[in-house]
């Protein structure tokens, strides 16, 4: 059984050899553990494939998720000048925006004043929406302009052709035997990231209409992104949905405003192939996973532990594990960053005598691997897992009522 097998056997809750492990890594543990420079991870298609591959064939995941869409191949072209400093490299550029991009951290996107892009939302007309790309090269825009144009992206062929060239590089160098997945943004998190997030979360409260006009129109951009990676043969979708949790909006507010929403993306997506999708969402999302489960998602991922988030593996397994595939509950921060070799190994154990029993689970941290998480607490994670018997636990599952007491 290949990587990709495993993975899809999982996420259909049928038998493996052994439970699959994929991790999302930070952008930043690609930078600090990469041969090519961040800058060029972040903004060329080929250096980031290479990264994503590199660090899978490493750590030995089953999976690579693919979280930057691809890139320009003219981007250098557009570059007027590159200061390197202690801290990292800032690169100017010919229309005088600025990217400062760390060493171990996201790049951002300034103005020449060096302030960040937000529009305010009275500024907004819903119409005008389709698809806002919060990992584009020059940040989030409006009306959205791709890269460093300032040409608005048409209605019609809203999407570069260079969109998909990660995809595409990864599947051909995984040589369909590792379960490559991509990664589109819910409508919640895409008008956040345009709005800033405490603007976004005020104009919520302060014009609930307008706000859901907003995200309506932007279901029908990420339903076409979505359409667009499962044509090029993606083994499934993930939607990032990061600011669903309980941090930001209470279960009420997640009904109204984010389930239609995001059950609108996934049907769309599905009119037009059988992917696999299943939603990505931080924090504390213990009094919402059946919520989650309603949009129609296939897994979720994430599912933060104390004092990440509130999630009980052991609760979330018998509340949703027999219809949806779970993916995480390691915490990534005290156990992945500040732990040893073996307390992952101790914390990965407990993850799999948990999550195994009845198939549905992914060995995985519960959020991103932070940038300067040691190696070899990550190599721990596929050690655990090849020396995890699925077999025995399931044995064990029926005997416990399907599920393994910890």
């Amino acid at each position: 059984m290949n990587s990709r097998e495993r993975v899809a056997r999982a996420m259909r809750h049928e038998a493996v050899d052994r439970v699959p492990v994929m991790c999302q890594l930070a952008l930043g543990h690609y930078f600090l553990n990469c041969q090519s420079a961040p800058l060029d991870i972040w903004h060329s298609t080929e250096s980031f494939g290479e990264a994503l591959v590199a660090l899978q064939r490493r750590y030995r995941f089953d999976g690579i998720l693919i979280n930057l869409p691809g890139r320009d191949p003219q981007w250098r072209s557009y570059i007027q000048h590159i200061e390197t400093g202690a801290d990292g490299q800032t690169i100017h550029w010919k229309n005088g925006w600025i990217t400062e991009c760390p060493r171990d951290d996201n790049p951002h996107v300034l103005r020449p004043d060096k302030s960040r892009f937000f529009v305010a939302f009275e500024e907004i007309d819903p119409d005008s929406l389709f698809y806002i790309e919060p990992h584009d090269l020059s940040g989030t825009s409006y009306p959205y302009c791709w890269g460093f144009s300032d040409d608005p992206a048409p209605g019609t062929s809203f999407f570069p052709p260079w969109q998909c060239d990660t995809i595409r590089y990864v599947l051909r160098a995984t040589d369909h035997v590792v379960s490559v997945h991509s990664e589109i943004f819910s409508p919640f998190t895409q008008l956040l990231e345009l709005l800033d997030y405490a603007n976004g979360l005020m104009a919520l409260l302060d014009d609930p209409l307008k706000f859901k006009a907003c995200l309506k129109a932007l279901t029908r951009g990420t339903i076409e992104w979505g359409r667009l990676q499962a044509a090029c043969g993606v083994d499934a979708i993930l939607i990032s949905s990061a600011f669903a949790g309980g941090g930001f909006i209470s279960p009420q507010q997640y009904s109204e405003f984010v389930l239609p929403f995001e059950k609108a993306v996934i049907d769309g997506i599905h009119e037009k192939s059988d992917v696999p999708i299943y939603t990505h969402t931080c924090g504390r999302i213990a009094d919402r996973l059946e919520l989650m489960g309603a949009t129609g998602t296939q897994g979720i991922d994430t599912l933060d532990p104390p004092p990440l988030g509130n999630v009980d593996l052991a609760d979330a397994k018998k509340r949703i594990g027999d219809c949806l595939f779970i993916k995480g509950n390691l915490d990534p921060v005290n156990i992945m960053l500040k732990g040893t070799p073996e307390g992952v190994i101790c914390e990965a154990q407990r993850c799999l005598e948990i999550g195994a029993p009845g198939g549905g689970y992914i060995l995985s941290t519960a959020c991103s691997v932070p940038p300067h998480a040691p190696p070899e607490n990550i190599l721990k994670l596929a050690e655990a897992a090849a020396g995890f018997d699925v077999e025995k636990s399931n044995r064990s599952g029926v005997e416990t009522g399907g599920m393994t007491l910890s």
